[in-house]
């Protein structure tokens, strides 16, 4: 069984009847970098968090020490509108879940895939300015300026 099969059977007690699960991902508490340094820091700092994305809420669970899969208590429970990337990087730092979480590269397809499925009034069209050009006139659609890519006087 596969790590993000284990870890949503392990999450289903916890689920309301008809909630279904969007994405689902492992996470940590303590960066990865501090091996650098000690692997003490680690075995003594760090916690694995499931995080389960569904399509009301999204909910964060403490997992252990040592492994990622078990499910053993609920610690956030955030709304889904909540957005949790984008994620880049090898260990992406995450604080947008009820606490600091690096989520590892191989789950960053799990983060893209559950802020994609975010619902409309949460996920707000950017807004874009009009650019000025050099002359420092607005250029609009259909104005002459729009229209002419060569300096004025040429």
């Amino acid at each position: 069984m596969a790590i993000r099969d284990k870890m949503r059977a392990n999450a289903e007690p916890f689920l309301e009847p008809g909630e279904t699960v969007q994405a689902v991902f492992g996470a940590q508490t303590t960066s990865q970098w501090f091996a650098l340094i000690s692997w003490w820091i680690i075995v003594i700092r760090n916690s694995f968090r499931v995080v389960v994305v569904t399509d009301g809420r999204i909910l964060v669970f403490r997992s252990g020490r040592f492994r990622m899969t078990p499910v053993k208590e609920l610690r956030h429970e955030l709304p889904r509108r909540t957005r949790i990337g984008p994620a880049k990087g090898l260990w992406f730092k995450c604080e947008s879940l009820g606490e600091r979480l690096y989520i590892h590269k191989r789950f960053h397809k799990d983060v893209e895939a559950a802020d994609a499925l975010l619902p409309a009034e949460a996920n707000p069209p950017v807004e874009t300015s009009p650019m000025p050009n050099p002359e420092g006139v607005v250029a609009t659609e259909g104005s002459p300026t729009a229209a002419s890519s060569q300096p004025p006087g040429q």
